[in-house]
């Protein structure tokens, strides 16, 4: 690893530490960072899952005020995404490489879709005046599938929480935000423990997305509101579409 790989992969967990914490789609920063500096894509995947679990951890922090009362409810939809993250941490160790390699790109391509649709997701999710309270089954298991989703890859995971918890819960989205992220957290701290138990780890780049993640996670949405969403959104979907483009060549 030279020094500016160095740098470039600080600045890239820097950028998804503060992304997580305000859309949550931090890993189409950092993944095709390390794919286009020539690690290889299960390598770079696991090694990422844990560099942003500190991150994760700054962002649930920084969002402290809005969890209170919903200690129930997070024990109920932690469990689901535990479950999930387990089962998602498992296939991506146990399908061939070249699953991961053909699968990925598709992922990648839907999570861009789902940030550059973000704003009318958000948009048509408060506009509904009579969502559940409770969410019921069918957020258990749309929390199981988001888990299965964030234990294998995770791009735009925070994403797919938002549509759903925004679609079947009734609270402030700035709570629904937080939510998101402690369920965000727990689905990237329960792959990297099954990651650390099992696979190759390069603690260097976890070492250096993880100082970049916990900057990033505690200011996230002071250096996000900085920018214009239209350009965040740009920035993502360039990074993320040069990721395909390594990753099909």
């Amino acid at each position: 690893m030279t020094f500016w790989d160095a740098i470039a992969i600080a600045v890239a967990g820097l950028g998804a530490g503060a992304i997580n914490a305000v859309v949550g789609s931090g890993t189409l920063i950092t993944f095709p960072t390390l794919i286009a500096l020539g690690y290889p894509p299960v390598l770079a995947n696991v090694s990422n899952t844990v560099g942003l679990v500190p991150g994760s951890t700054a962002a649930v922090v920084a969002y402290r005020r809005e969890l209170r009362g919903q200690g129930e409810r997070l024990r109920r939809l932690c469990a689901c995404t535990t479950v999930g993250a387990v089962i998602g941490a498992l296939l991506l160790l146990t399908l061939p490489p070249g699953a991961f390699q053909a699968i990925v790109p598709i992922l990648i391509g839907i999570a861009l879709l789902l940030v550059l649709f973000q704003p009318r997701l958000t948009a048509a999710v408060a506009s509904r005046p009579h969502r559940p309270h409770h969410g019921g089954a069918v957020l258990a298991l749309g929390v199981l599938g988001t888990g299965i989703y964030g234990g294998y890859f995770g791009a735009a995971q925070g994403v797919l929480l938002m549509g759903l918890l925004g679609t079947l819960l009734t609270e402030d989205l700035q709570v629904l935000n937080a939510i998101k992220n402690v369920l965000a957290l727990t689905a990237n701290l329960v792959a990297a423990l099954v990651f650390l138990a099992i696979e190759d780890i390069d603690w260097g780049i976890v070492g250096l997305i993880a100082a970049g993640s916990i900057v990033g996670g505690l200011t996230g949405a002071r250096i996000a509101r900085k920018l214009p969403p239209n350009v965040l959104r740009g920035v993502i979907v360039t990074i993320g579409s040069i990721a395909i483009v390594r990753l099909l060549a």
